[in-house]
């Protein structure tokens, strides 16, 4: 016998080998070993994690594009472009693993979290405003929860995902942006679905929708930004409501309610806030940072860590608004309905938005020219005692302590600076300190009673 003959009948044998006999028990050991941690994470979770999130990707896939309303999508779609119908089989196939996520418990739980956890707290200062665990145990426990946040910073889906580790597996509607290597493929295996926000094709979007209401149908708990894309001027946008819409348009109350979760994020300082300004200021929202100026900013971070300068970039808030339940929910005869619980939920937002010491002390700092500390600790005073009569203030500290911190991180990121005993605000620095005044501006009027500017002259 040949020698060649032989190495293949021995390659062949060694295939079959593993095809049939070691495969399949490698397969069978890790399936035990990630049933034993889904199990633990359950005991402890307030949402145990659905059935319908832990499906394999590939059934999943499966599953969606074989559904009714895809399948005449997809039929819809080679008739009107003048394609083979197998071709726009093909292009839907594509999407569909696009979008479908291959959630990962050890991922999420053992590496996602921690990370989250270790992130967060490294570089800020903590402040959650709770959402009981009884408020949680009160809801329809066969209710699908979807948190809806305001989006502030791509460090709202490490924030949340940290806070909610105990109420359950977020998964999360994720931008283009996240679409690279290796990076999407961990946001996949935390449960993450990808979502072209600027697709104009049906075929895509009746997928997209599709696999949104199978979600939610199966009870999956997930987390979504009804602005669209992070704000560029502070300032809560007006919602987009594709996602809302899907949700909604399939929403059956006899088969599983919906409960929507306001979440208001507010931060000290937006890692990104420059570009989001540019973004805003240039009129355009298609914006990627220099990789020259982000390989900047993390070695002066780092070397700031090394040389033990660097505290914090201040306080990240996190505040729960009333939850709405859809099946409760009700609109006038003619009134769109997604569009009502959208403007709802947005305001929802806005009433539990958390006041932080930066944006308080860059509302009162726009307000006039240079000032002294004694003044600007007035205004603040003033600002918060109007917030507190009204229920809105979450901070507990005197307005000499939020001015003396606020101070410190805008003049360490020579914003303002001060001159004679006077702090004057920086030329360029405006524009950035009108975006954190902007988070707040809702709650404070445009222009400060007359009591408030007697009171800081009288100081």
């Amino acid at each position: 016998m040949p020698l060649w003959v032989f190495v293949l009948i021995v390659l062949f044998a060694g295939v079959t080998f593993a095809s049939h006999f070691l495969f399949p028990s490698v397969r069978w050991f890790f399936r035990k070993r990630a049933e034993r941690v889904i199990a633990r994470v359950n005991e402890r979770l307030q949402r145990p994690i659905e059935p319908f999130k832990l499906a394999r990707r590939y059934d999943m896939i499966q599953r969606l594009i074989y559904d009714p309303e895809v399948t005449q999508a997809i039929v819809d779609h080679a008739r009107s472009e003048g394609i083979p119908e197998n071709v726009a089989f093909e292009k839907a196939t594509h999407y569909a693993r696009e979008i479908v996520p291959s959630f990962s418990a050890t991922a999420y739980f053992s590496v996602g979290i921690r990370l989250a956890r270790w992130l967060s707290t490294a570089l800020y200062r903590i402040k959650l405003g709770a959402l009981s665990r009884d408020e949680l145990d009160d809801m329809d426990p066969d209710a699908a929860l979807v948190f809806v946040m305001n989006h502030r910073s791509n460090m709202d889906y490490v924030l949340v995902t940290y806070l909610a580790a105990n109420a359950g597996a977020l998964s999360y509607a994720v931008g283009e942006w996240a679409r690279v290597w290796p990076l999407s493929s961990m946001i996949r295996a935390m449960g993450a679905y990808f979502i072209r926000r600027r697709s104009r094709g049906e075929l895509y979007r009746r997928i997209l929708a599709r696999y949104v209401q199978m979600a939610t149908r199966g009870g999956v708990t997930q987390a979504i930004f009804p602005e669209g894309g992070l704000s560029l001027n502070g300032k809560l946008a007006a919602p987009r409501l594709g996602l809302l819409n899907y949700i909604v348009e399939d929403f059956d109350p006899e088969k599983r309610d919906v409960i929507f979760v306001p979440v208001a994020l507010n931060y000290d300082r937006v890692l990104e806030d420059t570009f989001l300004i540019a973004a805003d200021q240039n009129g355009n929202r298609r914006f990627r940072p220099p990789v020259w100026d982000l390989v900047n900013g993390i070695m002066g971070h780092l070397w700031a860590r090394l040389l033990r300068r660097f505290e914090d970039f201040g306080t990240a808030s996190v505040r729960f608004g009333r939850p709405l339940k859809l099946s409760d929910f009700e609109v006038e005869e003619g009134t769109d309905l997604t569009k009502a619980i959208g403007e709802e939920l947005m305001q929802r937002i806005k009433n539990v938005m958390p006041v932080l010491g930066v944006p308080l002390v860059c509302h009162a700092l726009l307000e006039d020219g240079a000032i002294s500390s004694s003044t600007l600790e007035t205004l603040v005073q003033a600002r918060l005692e109007a917030l507190s009569e009204s229920g809105l203030s979450n901070l507990q500290v005197d307005a000499a302590e939020i001015v003396r911190d606020a101070l410190q991180h805008l003049y360490g990121r020579e914003l303002a600076r001060e001159i004679d005993g006077l702090i004057e605000t920086m030329p360029d620095g405006r524009n950035i300190l009108q975006y954190y005044a902007n988070s707040i501006a809702h709650f404070l009027p445009a222009n400060p009673e007359p009591s408030i500017k007697d009171a800081a002259a009288a100081r």
